[in-house]
């Protein structure tokens, strides 16, 4: 008997909450919001280290539809978000979330689209390498995005933009202290793996404790010291491609 969809997209879930507690990656954290349902989860996404969004703790509700992985999520930011491909509810605009459909009039590949080999792995990843480097060409935030190339373009002259963003960061603390999360700062904290969670009791939705920190990486000082000189570099904006 064929498995119904929804049995599919309950399989596919069960699978990479599993994977993301045993295997996790540096920058986020997940855990679900109500422990009788696998289609909605809470994300933490930390800002990265020598960006604005340092020391951020920004959470966000990620829901799935019935025939994931077939169709991608929706992922909305509850924390307060200013950037050019969010909208102001909180609504991620990112081509990895639009369906799988040919639309010659979005300006997106298809392969730049949702498709059922992404995960919330990826997902999550393309969010925080958009935090740094938006898309301004078809935002979803007009406001932001002006903002932001204003800033850019000044080489930081003009504060508007980041003084906003590191306002919104700094707001985020006392989320992170009410979780009990330290939020890494350094690029040392950040770029770590975790100790795998033990999922043998099931109990697979806390978060990962603080201590279970493990540096992976060589420090790489020269690396660290030219990350303020290429802050500024990429003349190329990159991130969705598309209308939002």
């Amino acid at each position: 008997m064929a498995q119904s969809p929804i049995g599919g997209a309950v399989k596919a879930l069960q699978l990479e909450l599993k994977k993301i507690l045993e295997e996790p990656v540096e920058g986020f954290r997940v855990k679900l919001i109500n422990d009788e349902s696998l289609f909605e989860w809470e994300v933490a996404i930390f800002g990265p280290p020598g960006t604005l969004y340092e020391g951020g703790y920004f959470k966000a509700h990620m829901k799935f539809p019935p025939d994931y992985p077939y169709n991608p999520p929706s992922v909305k930011f509850i924390s307060k978000m200013w950037h050019p491909n969010v909208y102001e509810n909180g609504d991620v605009c990112i081509s990895i979330l639009h369906p799988p459909v040919d639309d010659p009039q979005s300006g997106e590949l298809p392969s730049e689209r949702w498709n059922p080999t992404q995960n919330v792995r990826t997902i999550l990843l393309s969010i925080i390498s958009l935090l740094n480097e938006p898309n301004t060409y078809s935002p979803a935030n007009v406001d932001a995005s002006v903002m932001y190339r204003k800033w850019k373009e000044s080489k930081g002259k003009d504060k508007e933009y980041e003084n906003i963003i590191r306002k919104q960061a700094l707001a985020t603390k006392e989320d992170a202290e009410k979780d009990g999360v330290t939020v890494p700062t350094t690029l040392q904290e950040y770029c770590v793996t975790f100790k795998p969670v033990d999922t043998s009791n099931n109990d697979v939705v806390d978060f990962y404790d603080d201590d279970d920190y493990v540096c992976d990486m060589d420090d790489d000082e020269d690396d660290n010291e030219d990350e303020d000189d290429n802050y500024y570099d990429d003349d190329e904006d990159s991130g969705n491609g598309g209308e939002s």
